[in-house]
C-alpha cells in the first residue's frame, strides 16, 4: 500500500542504522511489526485471572507416555 508520511528524518536514520536497515521501507515495517507484537503481548496479561484451570490437572502424567503392552 502507497502511503506517504511525514517522519522525523533523524527518526528513521537512527531506526535504518540501528536495525542496520537498507531502506526506510524496511524499518518502518520492521517498527511496526514490533508494535504490534508488543501490544499484543500486553494484552496476554490482561488474561491474568480470568482463565479457569483444573487444580487437580497433573501436567507431568499428561507428558508421560503410554508403554506398549
Amino acid at each position: 500500500m502507497a502511503t506517504n508520511l511525514a517522519l522525523e528524518d533523524k527518526l528513521i536514520v537512527e531506526a535504518q542504522t540501528l536495525g542496520r536497515h537498507k531502506s526506510k521501507k524496511d524499518a518502518v515495517s520492521t517498527a511496526l511489526r514490533e508494535y504490534i507484537a508488543r501490544h499484543r503481548q500486553q494484552e496476554i496479561g490482561t488474561l491474568f485471572g480470568s482463565i479457569d484451570f483444573d487444580e487437580k490437572y497433573d501436567y507431568k502424567k499428561a507428558r508421560r507416555r503410554k508403554t506398549a503392552k
